[in-house]
């Protein structure tokens, strides 16, 4: 059996899968698959209702906040977010503690007007760790006059996650969560909008789950194209252009499996307890093994750790596969190791990353 630590895409519940595929050959007794369903059609406009439903209860969404399934991806949201919330002559901030916070800003400066307010980054390029809330004061680091602060609360190469959110004075808090969202509670009211691609927690890649206040929907430029506009996916129920059928289809499959269990409740339950078991593992062997990511900064979600060599990583590697595991290999600008233990790798194949920890080199 294959144990999958892959960083995304990601594993998914067996259930889910076991029913998308069902959906493949006759969806709901339909006589065709879902990829053969109009958007536009009954059938379909079902699932991507009760994807979205499901996704309010399961995040306990306010009504003032649209829930919007676009394709692409994360990446394609740090354009579009500045294109629609960063209006001419005003500034957002951007906080940075790692590879994709960055290139969210990269993509808001070429829109308009944006900085950066806070950088984790340390002398040998690294990020080993978030900010205290109480580092992003407005008035302080923060400008209280900004159209909003920008994060990233899960950095996936670094292993690194925001434990609790700044007080920005009123200003939108803008989070990408894509490596974390449906793996805690949060409190949704808190921001501005959310957004996720769904190849980490939600289910396959190919749709972006957004989440944004309407408040700030009404406030979008609209001098920009009409495919790029929030107000004009929230107007059309995500179905202005065609949708990725499947990925929603296989989302809300996933999205019913985490109610089944028990909700996000359950979920952050079995993942702090993934989370620590593993981290105690690596902490017991302090001679073999360096997590870089600082204790107060740690992932639930991602865990980088290093040998003592490189040529120590390769065997530890070799004998990870050898064991039916995958996706252990740290990012290409990292290197080391790399496990990731999102929402549906489960307890027992923590367990027996945690037995390869415990026992290599002895």
């Amino acid at each position: 059996m294959t144990l999958n630590f892959s960083a995304g895409p990601a594993a998914l519940p067996k259930v889910a899968l076991a029913r998308a595929r069902e959906d493949l050959v006759d969806f709901e007794g339909t006589g065709r698959s879902v990829i053969e369903q109009s958007h536009r059609g009954p059938a379909y406009e079902r699932v991507q209702a009760q994807a979205i439903a499901l996704l309010r209860e399961l995040l306990a969404v306010p009504q003032g906040h649209e829930i919007l399934l676009l394709g692409g991806s994360a990446r394609g949201q740090f354009a579009m977010l500045a294109m629609n919330l960063l209006a001419p002559g005003a500034s957002a901030d951007y906080v940075v503690t790692g590879t994709w916070a960055r290139a969210a800003y990269d993509e808001a400066v070429l829109v308009g007007r944006a900085r950066i307010a806070a950088d984790t980054r340390e002398a040998d390029g690294s990020y080993r760790r978030v900010p205290e809330p109480a580092e992003l004061a407005p008035d302080g680091v923060l400008d209280r006059a900004a159209a909003y602060v920008h994060l990233c609360s899960n950095n996936t190469i670094y292993g690194t996650q925001w434990a609790a959110f700044p007080d920005t004075g009123g200003v939108p808090v803008i989070a990408d969560m894509t490596s974390d969202l449906l793996s805690r509670a949060i409190d949704v009211s808190r921001f501005g909008m959310i957004y996720a691609a769904a190849q980490k927690n939600l289910g396959p890649a190919g749709v972006v789950a957004v989440i944004l206040q309407k408040e700030l929907i009404a406030r979008a430029r609209r001098d920009i194209p009409t495919v790029w506009r929030y107000a004009t996916h929230a107007q059309h129920a995500s179905l202005y252009y065609t949708p990725a059928t499947f990925a929603v289809a296989t989302m809300r499959h996933v999205l019913e499996h985490a109610r089944a269990i028990g909700g996000v409740a359950a979920i952050e339950a079995t993942n702090r307890e993934k989370a620590r078991r593993l981290y105690g593992a690596l902490d017991a062997r302090p001679e073999l093994y360096r997590v870089p990511a600082r204790p107060g900064s740690r992932s639930l979600m991602n865990v980088p750790f290093y040998l003592p060599t490189a040529e120590d990583d390769a065997r530890f590697l070799a004998e990870a596969t050898r064991r039916g595991m995958i996706g252990l290999a740290g990012h290409r600008s990292m290197g080391g190791v790399r496990a990731s233990i999102y929402n549906w790798v489960s307890l027992d194949d923590v367990d027996a990353l945690v037995d390869l920890i415990a026992g290599f080199g002895r």
